[in-house]
């Protein structure tokens, strides 16, 4: 098997060890092999930089396995060309498994060029992701909150959940304000209500009347108290995000016109796959990296499942609950076509699919420069043909018998 990389470094990365593996080759043809064991640290980690110099190391390949390839990463990068491989990709055959086995096989893998890298952005972009995806996450945190506020209320018989859609919302906080300090009387506490849900006002006073103890106001202030800190915090996160997009705020206004797609699924967007996607040889290779189209599993001129991949599980999540949002919308193309698919295929399979096209869009948008444009309706004889049919079927359900005679042109 040809050599593409004479000179070349596996590393088995751990918590707290790396064991790197350099294979040179040599004139009497077997490579020359090399194995060291390297702490984690920033200082351990240069010495493994160093120590892969002075071997005149050229390329290197690392697992990705957790974060722990994240240190190594940042001190070794600029020095060497890294590639970041799959672990599932690499996996050796079966044999007496040790970390200095692992190291050598992905040294052997790459020196023959069979190690194909990961997808990693630069610093900027990386940034860029933890503020997205840790955003999501204190959203989560928000949402698990606000329901133990919800079950907390269920334990006192108060059923303000069932007459308030949002007890985050300004009557909701107003009338928990008010139990919080002591105040008991449903009509005084209903009577706390504002706009429409004053109409409301007799089921909030039948509502509110339940049994508050002590120990619930301790508990409730703790919810709302932890409420807080988490809004706080949600605030601090998108502010330091909005500078961190500042420089392709036009791209994040352009992504927002596609049908679904909020503001923070843009800004996700931009987080995830970048500014540019020339990376990416097609929008067809971007849908695949991202986990939402068909997998492919045939054997036998056999097609046996079209699971789709993991991909990028913070991307997809994104995209899905988009596809979601696009789906209720009435005069777009988007919609209707998440309205034809669920009929076929069921809710959760029209949204992976809504979800991929999401993505084509965005793909081109930020490949051409361009706002989303929405399509004129398709007519085709097919929807011409469901026309008629949907319209015989309404008269007919009326009592009428229908001869169709088409006209002339």
């Amino acid at each position: 098997m040809d050599v593409a990389y004479p000179r070349c470094g596996g590393l088995d990365v751990h918590k707290d060890t790396v064991v790197a593996c350099v294979l040179t080759s040599t004139d009497a043809g077997a490579p020359a092999k090399a194995v060291r064991t390297f702490g984690t640290t920033s200082a351990q980690l240069r010495a493994l930089g160093d120590w892969l110099a002075e071997r005149a190391v050229t390329h290197v390949a690392m697992e990705s396995t957790g974060v722990y390839w994240q240190p190594v990463w940042n001190v070794l990068d600029g020095r060497f060309a890294l590639l970041l491989a799959n672990a599932a990709h690499v996996k050796a055959i079966p044999r007496r498994k040790t970390d200095v086995g692992d190291a050598e096989w992905l040294a052997e893998l790459l020196r023959h060029g069979l190690v194909r890298g990961s997808f990693v952005p630069d610093r900027a972009q990386r940034e860029r992701r933890e503020l997205t995806r840790h955003r999501a996450e204190l959203v989560t945190a928000r949402t698990a909150a606000v329901n133990r506020l919800h079950k907390t209320l269920e334990g006192t018989n108060l059923k303000l959940g069932s007459v308030v859609t949002d007890l985050m919302g300004k009557s909701g906080r107003a009338i928990l304000a008010a139990l919080l300090a002591g105040d008991t009387d449903p009509a005084r506490l209903a009577d706390l209500a504002e706009g429409r849900l004053r109409a409301k006002r007799a089921q909030l006073a039948e509502a509110l009347v339940g049994e508050l103890t002590a120990h619930h106001r301790l508990l409730l202030g703790q919810h709302l108290a932890h409420v807080d800190f988490l809004d706080a915090q949600i605030v601090q996160v998108e502010a330091a995000l909005a500078a961190h997009l500042a420089p392709d705020a036009d791209l994040v206004a352009r992504l927002d016109t596609i049908p679904g797609v909020g503001t923070r699924t843009a800004e996700v967007l931009v987080a995830e796959v970048g500014a540019e996607v020339e990376r990416f040889a097609s929008a067809d290779h971007l849908t695949s990296w991202a986990g939402v189209c068909p997998g492919q599993d045939q054997s036998a001129g056999k097609r046996r499942s079209g699971r789709t991949r993991k991909g990028n599980k913070a991307l997809r999540t994104a995209l899905v609950e988009a596809a979601q949002a696009a789906g209720r919308t009435k005069d777009t193309a988007l919609g209707r076509r998440y309205r034809r698919l669920k009929e076929r295929l069921g809710a959760k399979k029209a949204a992976v699919a809504i979800a991929r096209h999401i993505l084509e869009i965005a793909y081109h948008l930020i490949k051409e420069g361009t706002a989303y444009r929405e399509p004129a309706p398709a007519r085709g004889p097919l929807a011409r043909r469901g026309d008629h049919r949907r319209h015989v079927q309404a008269l007919e359900t009326l009592g009428y018998h229908v001869t169709l005679h088409p006209t002339a042109a």
